[in-house]
């Protein structure tokens, strides 16, 4: 059972591998040198080391000796892609674009901007991307070619039964407690508190306009975690904002302030304060509706009328959450609270709010709770009402109960199991030559050295 994680972790690796192709360089004063050849695919020296070079300014360490892991995982992936070569997988210009881009957004994310990228890798960013271009096909090429293997081991319910009865029980994992739950919320009446919260900001960027320091504002008046940094969010791409909020600061100049923007977080005012490339690094003050007392009981009342009608029988908690709640992503399931990390309606307690974990703690199935305040995902406030549908204690996997999740377990094992079985046959009869300097790795896999 152990075994299929440790091979996963491996092949997940496997694909992450990135050479920067760059015949006969210098490799600290060594002429470079093809190191292994697989079929008709080839690494040389420079790959290795540019690779080493890519993962350490991503952050990547590693306990063991990393010249033969990243060695080991190039072999792999030079067999996956001379059959992706051989099977004529097609890759799609458009996506290998994609993910080129993402990944030198990432690279400057991690270095510090264009200016810090460029520095380390001594070119320039278009330079870069020339050279990256053509590593991030082939990987894009070995994705689908092991996509296209794994996809070929399907699983019936009959072999997820046979999995179930050999695995031993202390390789099954444990299930803790798990809540399905249905809720209505109700949002505060904005009523004047909207206008309000715009006149204060617009009252700001004057004062700003007038000479007062942004960064200072914002530390006495923005109600975002980035308040006490002066409103400061770092260097990043537009993709790390909502849309309007990355709409406004890209059209501005450096130094400029914006008009107010609205997005689901509240209201802002942001300044630019640098550009480079792709990336922008600004500072705002965020700004939400308040709502006094008087709108939070008219949300509360609204509620406590409702589970009233709900406790009544006068109305169902589904057919109420369909006709009341303002929550738009459950409204519709009839208040049925989908969990965003695993796409089911179940949650683990460290899945669910606090606020909602403390009002759920002590309910039982079919309980309705009593009226709450809350926040949306947005951090607004709302109040809420829940009802716990199921409580499914915590326990060992079993296949009645989770049948899902051993049937993952299952199709995860089957298609380690295919995958080394295909990479051992490749290994058998494809030409491989691997240079002595490499002969004595620790290699996961034997079969390299022939």
């Amino acid at each position: 059972m152990n075994n299929f994680f440790s091979i996963k972790k491996g092949l997940i690796g496997l694909c992450a591998a990135i050479c920067i192709m760059n015949p006969l360089r210098a490799q600290n004063g060594v002429i470079d040198k093809i190191v292994a050849t697989i079929g008709s695919e080839m690494i040389l020296l420079s790959d290795v080391e540019s690779e080493i070079m890519m993962m350490r300014a991503q952050g990547v360490v590693s306990d063991k000796n990393i010249r033969c892991e990243v060695f080991e995982n190039m072999l792999l992936s030079k067999l996956l892609l001379a059959q992706a070569r051989i099977d004529s997988l097609h890759a799609d210009n458009a996506i290998v674009d994609e993910q080129l881009n993402k990944h030198i957004q990432a690279l400057m994310l991690q270095l510090g901007g264009e200016k810090a990228t460029e520095a380390y890798f001594r070119k320039p960013i278009f330079k870069l991307k020339q050279e990256l271009y053509e590593p991030t096909r082939e990987r894009y090429l070995i994705q689908l070619m092991q996509n296209k293997l794994m996809n070929e081991s399907p699983i019936s319910p009959i072999d997820v039964e046979r999995f179930y009865k050999r695995i031993p029980e202390d390789s099954l994992p444990v299930i803790p407690d798990q809540y399905q739950i249905r809720q209505i919320a109700i949002n505060p009446p904005a009523g004047n508190a909207r206008f309000e919260v715009r006149e204060q900001l617009l009252a700001l960027r004057e004062r700003i306009l007038n000479g007062e320091k942004f960064s200072t504002l914002a530390v006495l008046y923005s109600e975002d975690g980035s308040a006490r940094r002066g409103g400061e969010l770092g260097l990043n791409t537009a993709q790390a904002y909502v849309p309007a909020f990355a709409d406004a600061a890209v059209s501005l100049k450096v130094g400029q302030v914006s008009q107010i923007v609205e997005t689901t977080y509240g209201f802002h005012l942001i300044q630019l304060i640098s550009k480079e490339g792709d990336m922008f690094n600004c500072r705002h003050i965020l700004m939400k509706p308040k709502f006094d007392a008087d709108k939070r009981q008219v949300a509360y009342s609204r509620l406590d009328s409702i589970a009233g009608l709900i406790r009544l029988d006068s109305l169902t908690f589904t057919v109420a959450a369909q006709l009341y709640s303002e929550d738009k992503t459950s409204y519709m399931n009839g208040g049925l609270v989908v969990n965003d990390h695993t796409q089911s309606p179940f949650f683990a307690k460290d899945q669910l709010s606090p606020l909602d974990y403390n009002v759920l703690r002590n309910m039982k199935p079919g309980d309705i709770s009593q009226p709450f305040e809350a926040a949306d995902k947005n951090g607004n406030p709302q109040y809420k009402i829940l009802q716990l549908v199921e409580l499914i204690p915590s326990h060992t996997a079993n296949i009645k109960k989770d049948y899902n999740i051993i049937q993952s377990i299952a199709m995860q094992g089957r298609q380690m199991e295919e995958l080394e079985r295909w990479i051992a046959q490749k290994q058998a009869y494809t030409y491989l030559r691997i240079d002595p300097m490499f002969h004595d790795c620790e290699y996961q896999r034997t079969g390299w050295i022939k």
